[in-house]
């Protein structure tokens, strides 16, 4: 753990957490999303709506989920409803406000890869795939983003999309049709990246305490814009870095079969 305190991932998940209000209905995916959402959910935003893929809506897990089919998530939620209707009434339904989705690729304009690193026919690795993140990328409101910053994962251009950020830029999600926004922030462990206005390429709007400009340029595999009114991410506070460590310890107690 560094000097300040806190590590970058949880920097990371406090920043990602506080852009989720009360009342927001979020769609979560597993891993770093999940974390940052149930972490807002137990802070600020307390009234939050949590759905997740398999079903529950309104879910107020105790613990992080291993993945989407976690029985605590159906055990603690308002409602339960088939996975259609989780698609075709809430999310292409308009109902979704934020989408909180993570990836192992990110280009420039935020499209993601969650399929296949290297060709599609030959891979050097085979990922786990879309589930529901392309349809989350299109169809709600807006998509929040969040993964560990290196050149591994900011990449160029993404092997494969798997969902689609902002494309190639500019008005291109309106000429597919798409009807959310599409992402709108991307949070890694050194800053915050949101697409430019008018191009939609990723461009460094807030940088965590401690990390250097060159240090998150010398992370990403582009040659990435850096805003001219760069803002300072706020530290965690000591409420948000002690109800997230406890969520995790709790984790790892539950995952490890303990009481």
């Amino acid at each position: 753990m560094p000097d300040n305190g806190y590590t970058s991932d949880e920097m990371m998940t406090v920043a990602a957490a506080r852009m989720l209000h009360n009342g927001t209905v979020c769609f979560v995916g597993i891993g770093l999303p999940s974390a940052a959402a149930n972490l807002a959910r137990l802070t600020h935003a307390p009234d939050v709506v949590l759905i997740y893929e398999s079903g529950p809506i309104g879910t107020k897990p105790s613990v992080l989920p291993l993945s989407i089919g976690d029985g605590d998530l159906a055990e603690t939620a308002d409602t339960v409803v088939p996975l259609a209707e989780i698609f075709s009434y809430w999310l292409t339904g308009g109902r979704i406000d934020i989408g909180f989705l993570g990836g192992a690729q990110i280009d420039r304009f935020a499209n993601l890869n969650t399929t296949v690193i290297g060709d599609y026919r030959r891979p050097s690795v085979r990922l786990p795939g879309a589930g529901g993140a392309p349809e989350i990328a299109t169809s709600a409101k807006e998509v929040l983003i969040t993964l560990r910053q290196n050149k591994r994962a900011f990449v160029e251009k993404v092997d494969f999309v798997t969902s689609a950020g902002h494309l190639d830029g500019g008005d291109a999600r309106k000429r597919m049709g798409f009807p959310g926004k599409g992402p709108t922030a991307v949070i890694t462990d050194l800053g915050i990246l949101t697409p430019d206005l008018t191009t939609k390429e990723l461009t460094l709007t807030s940088i965590h305490p401690g990390v250097s400009v060159e240090r998150v340029i010398e992370s990403t595999g582009w040659i990435l814009k850096v805003s001219p009114k760069l803002a300072a991410t706020e530290a965690p506070s000591a409420d948000e870095l002690r109800v997230l460590r406890e969520l995790n310890e709790r984790t790892a107690r539950a995952h490890a079969g303990q009481a």
